[in-house]
């Protein structure tokens, strides 16, 4: 009865990690359903406000920029900036 139970201890710890694990996510290159699936806090219509701000205003400098795009706010720039990376996109990105 233990093992069964360790055993699904385990597995449940085995599927629920990648979850756990985000990021870092580079906010300048990643399409919206990388940023949905790789950041707390951010669903797809989040996700997709990042895009369209960053392809209207250009690249995210840091976490204040990224705070100015219309749902987000610093507390989950905060919650997420660990996971955050704001280099340039490379030539052909």
């Amino acid at each position: 009865m233990l093992t069964k139970g360790l055993g699904a201890a385990i597995l449940a710890a085995m599927l629920l990690a990648p979850a756990a694990i985000a990021g870092p996510v580079n906010v300048n290159t990643a399409d919206a359903r990388t940023l949905a699936r790789e950041l707390q806090g951010i669903g797809q219509a989040k996700a997709e406000a990042i895009v369209a701000y960053r392809e209207k205003n250009g690249p995210f400098r840091g976490g204040e920029d990224l705070a100015k795009v219309k749902g987000l706010g610093k507390k989950l720039v905060e919650q997420n900036k660990a996971n955050l990376r704001f280099e340039a996109a490379k030539a052909g990105d």
